[in-house]
C-alpha cells in the first residue's frame, strides 16, 4: 500500500518498521470522529471556494457512505495500513477516485488526529458524566434509607465516633461530585478545535477555522498552531481526573471488601456481583470490588506514561505523541466500566443494620461526649478529656461498657456528673448530638440529602 507521504522516498519502509509504527489496531476507534472532522473540513473547503462545490458534494456523499459502513461494522481494515486516517482516505479514494486526495487540502494529519481525539473525549466524556450522575443518585438512594442506621466511624482504622450510614455514603457522593466538576472543567479547556493548525504553522489557504470549530461543536479554534499540534494537556488532565475517580472507587471497593467479611458482616453483596472458589464450596468472593482496586494501577500507569511521554518534548509535533490514544482509551474504558459495576454492587447490596449497631457496643466511641458533658458544665476541655480517659481506663479494668455505667460509678471521677450525663452515652444519642452544618446528626443528614438531590 502506497504511503500518503511516499513521494520523497526511493525505498519502501521495512515491514518491521511498518508494523512497529502502525497505530491502526488502536485508532480505528476514532473512525467516526475522523469522518465527522472530514465532513466539516470538506464543507468549509467548499464554502471558502478552495474546492469546487461539485467535488465537495462527491466527497461528502462518499464520507457518509463510509460512515454508514463503519457503524454497521462492514469495513475490512487493511492490517498493513499506517493508521485509521490513511485507511479512511483509501476507502474514500475507492469511492470517488483522485478527488479524494483534495480533502487533505489545508490539513495535516497532526491537526486531523488531534481533532478526532478531542471529539472522542468530548463525546465519551459526556457519557462518563452521565455515569457519574447515576452513581451519585445510587448513593443518595442508599442515604435516604439509612439516615438513622448507625455504625462506627473510624480514624486510623479504629473506632472513633458513631456515624450515620447515610452520612458515610454521602461522603462518597461529594467525592464523585468533585470528580464531575473536574471533568466538566477539563472538558471546557478541551473545547477548542485544532483543525486548521495544519502540520505546525497553519496554512496559506483562506480557510475559516471558526466555521469548522462551530460545525464540530467546539467553542472556538485553538489560538496558536505550534501549541495546538504539540498539546496533550487536555489528555493528561483527563488521565489525572480518571486517576482520582478510580482512587475514589477503590476506597469504596476496599470498604465493601472489608464489610463483606464474616468479621465485619456489615454487608451482603449480591450473587450477581460475586464469584466462588474452584476448590472451596463455601466461598463468596468480592471479586468485582477487588478488581476495581487492581485496575486503578492501570489508570495511574496511563497518567505516568503520558506525563513521561511529554517530558522534555520540544515543539512542535513529535511521533512520541502517537502513544497518547492508548492511554486515553484505557482510562476511559476503565472509568466507565468501573463506575457501572460499582453502581451495580451498591444497588444490590444488603446492609446488616443490626450488626453495624452491635459493633459499637463497648467501643468507647461515646467518650468524647462524656467529656463534652463536663465542658458544658464549666470544666475546661483538657481537664474533661483527662476525666473521660480515666473513665475509659476504669471500664477496661472492670470489663464494663461506658454506656452501661451508673451515676454512682461516674460520680467518683467528677462531682459535675449528674443524671443528664447518662443521657449522652447511648451511641444513637452521640450520633444525633452532631448538629453542626455537614455533621452526621439526622437533621443535618436529611438537609444534606436535599442538597445532594438539588446538586444532581
Amino acid at each position: 500500500m502506497s504511503k500518503l507521504w511516499g513521494g520523497r522516498f526511493a525505498k519502501e519502509t521495512h515491514a518491521l518498521v511498518d508494523e512497529y509504527c502502525s497505530s491502526l489496531a488502536i485508532d480505528t476507534r476514532l473512525a467516526l470522529q475522523d469522518i465527522e472532522g472530514s465532513l466539516a473540513h470538506a464543507e468549509m473547503l467548499g464554502k471558502t471556494g478552495i474546492l469546487p462545490k461539485t467535488e465537495v458534494e462527491q466527497i461528502i456523499t462518499a464520507l457518509g457512505e463510509i460512515s454508514t459502513q463503519v457503524r454497521l461494522g462492514k469495513i475490512n481494515w487493511d492490517p498493513s495500513a499506517e493508521d485509521v486516517h490513511s485507511e479512511i482516505e483509501r476507502l474514500l479514494r475507492e469511492k470517488c477516485g483522485p478527488i479524494a486526495g483534495k480533502l487533505h487540502t489545508a490539513r495535516s494529519r497532526n491537526d486531523q488526529v488531534l481533532t478526532d481525539t478531542k471529539l472522542y473525549l468530548k463525546q465519551t466524556g459526556a457519557e462518563l458524566l452521565a455515569e457519574l450522575k447515576e452513581t451519585k443518585s445510587s448513593l443518595v438512594a442508599i442515604a435516604e434509607k439509612n439516615v438513622n442506621t448507625i455504625l462506627p466511624g473510624l480514624t486510623h482504622t479504629q473506632h472513633a465516633q458513631p456515624v450515620s450510614l447515610a452520612h458515610h455514603f454521602l461522603a462518597y457522593f461529594w467525592m464523585f461530585d468533585r470528580d464531575a466538576g473536574r471533568l466538566v472543567d477539563l472538558l471546557k479547556r478541551a473545547d477548542e478545535c485544532p483543525l486548521g493548525a495544519a502540520a505546525l504553522a497553519g496554512t496559506s489557504f483562506p480557510i475559516d477555522r471558526h466555521q469548522t470549530a462551530a460545525k464540530l461543536g467546539f467553542a472556538k479554534p485553538t489560538e496558536n498552531s505550534l501549541d495546538t499540534v504539540s498539546d496533550r494537556d487536555f489528555l493528561i488532565e483527563f488521565l489525572s481526573f480518571s486517576s482520582i475517580l478510580m482512587m475514589h472507587l477503590s476506597r469504596i471497593a476496599e470498604e465493601l471488601v472489608w464489610w463483606s467479611t464474616p468479621e465485619f458482616n456489615y454487608v451482603t453483596l449480591d450473587d450477581s456481583v460475586t464469584t466462588g472458589s474452584s476448590i472451596m464450596p463455601q466461598k463468596k468472593n468480592p471479586d468485582v470490588a477487588e478488581l476495581i482496586r487492581g485496575k486503578v494501577g492501570r489508570v495511574y500507569g496511563a497518567l505516568m506514561g503520558s506525563l513521561t511521554m511529554m517530558k522534555a518534548l520540544p515543539l512542535s509535533y513529535n511521533r512520541d505523541l502517537q502513544e497518547d490514544k492508548q492511554y486515553l482509551f484505557e482510562a476511559m474504558d476503565l472509568s466507565l466500566s468501573s463506575l457501572k459495576v460499582m453502581r451495580l454492587m451498591l444497588d444490590t447490596a444488603v446492609f446488616n443494620h443490626a450488626r453495624m449497631e452491635s459493633s459499637l457496643a463497648g467501643d468507647f466511641s461515646n467518650a468524647t461526649d462524656l467529656a463534652d458533658d463536663l465542658v458544658k458544665k464549666g470544666l475546661p476541655f483538657r481537664d474533661a478529656h483527662e476525666v473521660s480517659g480515666k473513665v475509659v481506663r476504669y471500664c477496661l479494668e472492670t470489663g464494663k461498657y461506658m454506656e452501661n455505667l451508673t451515676l454512682d460509678e461516674l460520680k467518683p471521677f467528677s462531682p459535675l456528673f449528674d443524671q443528664t450525663s447518662l443521657t449522652v452515652l447511648p451511641h444513637l444519642a452521640v450520633m444525633q448530638a452532631r448538629s453542626s452544618f455537614g455533621a452526621t446528626g439526622s437533621k443535618q443528614v436529611i438537609q444534606q440529602i436535599e442538597r445532594a438531590k438539588k446538586n444532581i
